[in-house]
C-alpha cells in the first residue's frame, strides 16, 4: 500500500510498565509534522533532563495532543482495555485504510487481537523496529514514544 492511501495512522508503543497509542488522521499529518520537528528518540538524546523539559513545553504550547484524533496511555497490566479500544476504532472504521505500527513486544499479541476482525484487508500492520528512520511514520511514532517517556518520568517522580 502506498502511504498516501491511508486514512488513519495508529501508533502503539510500550515503555517499561506503561503502554499507549495515538491515532492520527491523514488530513492532520502536515500540521502535526510542523509541530514535532524537534522530537527525537529519547535514547538518542544527550541532555535528557533539558530535552524532556523542552518537549513537555512544546507539547503544551503547540497543543500536539489536541491535534491527535485519539490518545491513551495505560499501565501494561491493563493493555487488554487499550487493545479493545483500538479494535473498536478499527471496527467503526472498517472501510478506511489504516496503518498500524506496534511495539515489537506486543506485535504477536496484537495480531491475535485483530484476527477477530472480519475486515482486515484495509489494515497494514508493521513492527515499530521496521519503521524507516526519518520517514513520516517514524516521526509520528516519536509522539507516542516521547509521551510515554514523559509519563514514565512523571510517575517515577511522584
Amino acid at each position: 500500500m502506498n502511504k498516501k492511501e491511508f486514512d488513519y495512522y495508529i501508533f502503539i508503543d510500550y515503555s517499561e510498565d506503561i503502554i499507549g497509542f495515538i491515532i492520527v488522521e491523514s488530513a492532520k499529518i502536515k500540521e502535526i509534522l510542523l509541530k514535532i520537528s524537534k522530537l527525537h528518540h529519547y535514547k538518542e538524546v544527550k541532555h535528557d533532563k533539558a530535552y524532556l523539559l523542552a518537549i513537555r513545553k512544546r507539547f503544551e504550547k503547540d497543543k500536539i495532543i489536541a491535534s491527535l484524533l485519539k490518545y491513551r496511555i495505560k499501565e501494561v497490566k491493563i493493555n487488554i482495555d487499550l487493545f479493545a479500544e483500538i479494535i473498536e476504532f478499527l471496527r467503526k472504521n472498517e472501510m478506511a485504510k489504516i496503518f498500524v505500527s506496534i511495539d515489537d513486544n506486543f506485535y504477536v499479541s496484537f495480531l491475535k487481537f485483530i484476527n477477530a476482525l472480519e475486515q482486515k484487508n484495509n489494515l497494514f500492520v508493521v513492527r515499530e523496529s521496521k519503521l524507516r528512520k526519518h520517514s513520516i511514520e517514524y516521526k509520528l511514532n516519536l509522539i507516542i514514544d516521547n509521551l510515554l517517556t514523559l509519563e514514565r518520568r512523571k510517575r517515577k517522580n511522584e
